[in-house]
């Protein structure tokens, strides 16, 4: 671990901190030795002992507190926000005015640099952060086993998963794997300067998925294949906003011409250790589905 620039062990901002990569981040970097700052909407994790901050993209006055005495940052965008880029770039702007040195973004391996949102975020960053990374991961596995996603709620109360995917595959990866990569490019003396794609080690469909989660569970699973509209009112009614639920509708297109086929090695090349497999997550995460 090196040196902050007062000398001391780096603080690091973590927002998203009750999130899935919020959370195994900021543990980790305390269990080395990091001084941790987690920020949320809400109150401090049940589970952490560092210090925590509320934090609200959209209340630039909560900004000051989380960013004060800070060196390196973990970024969330809002959810459910169309352009995220709105919100974030004052507050990085802010942030490198402060001293913050170091900003890992979590983006998407479907937003590429420049791509509106997320892809403007990723481009400020090259261009003006002293030292920075980008996370592009492909889609969560989390999503399959959390109720409030509308998959998991689906294949939890109905088995069933409704996309406009079609035999499109995806290299579906574990939150934790994620948050592992994170801590390295925050952790690490060198700054990683880099985007990562970050992936499991298979690309899946999601008739595949829901074929893993029948062989697991003994419950019976299945991928109802739909046309874009049908999937925007899907998601709106499982209270998704229509143009939220349109930008998803997209991205499940690029899914079915092909474009989140990829398999990266990113994994194991920055942690040392291979991605874990969706098969291993639905055995590890049954109870819910059953």
């Amino acid at each position: 671990m090196s040196a902050s620039r007062t000398g001391h062990a780096p603080r690091v901002l973590v927002t998203g901190a009750t999130g899935n990569t919020g959370r195994p981040i900021a543990s980790r970097l305390a269990e080395l030795g990091f001084a941790v700052r987690t920020a949320a909407r809400g109150d401090r994790p049940a589970d952490s002992t560092t210090e925590h901050v509320r934090f609200d993209w959209a209340d630039p006055s909560s900004h000051e507190e989380a960013l004060s005495g800070v060196d390196r940052m973990y970024l969330i965008a809002p959810a459910m926000v169309e352009d995220p880029s709105v919100l974030m770039l004052p507050f990085i702007e802010r942030a490198v005015e402060h001293g913050v040195r170091r900003v890992v973004l979590l983006s998407s391996s479907a937003v590429p640099e420049g791509a509106p949102g997320l892809g403007t975020v990723h481009r400020a960053l090259r261009e003006r952060a002293p030292e920075w990374a980008v996370l592009q991961p492909s889609w969560f596995m989390q999503n399959f086993a959390d109720e409030r996603h509308h998959h998991g709620a689906g294949l939890k109360h109905d088995g069933v998963l409704v996309t406009a995917t079609g035999e499109g595959r995806v290299g579906f990866v574990d939150a934790r794997d994620i948050a592992e990569v994170a801590v390295r490019a925050l952790a690490d003396e060198r700054s990683h300067d880099t985007a990562h794609v970050i992936t499991g080690p298979q690309a899946l469909s999601y008739g595949d998925i829901a074929a893993v989660l029948s062989q697991v569970t003994g419950r019976p699973m299945r991928h109802v294949q739909v046309d874009g509209e049908a999937v925007v009112q899907h998601m709106m009614g499982a209270g998704i906003p229509e143009r939220y639920a349109r930008l998803l509708a997209g991205l499940e297109e690029s899914i079915r011409q092909g474009t989140d086929a990829r398999v990266a090695d990113t994994v194991s090349r920055v942690t040392g250790r291979p991605p874990r497999s969706f098969e291993d997550f639905a055995r590890a995460h049954a109870s819910f589905w059953k």
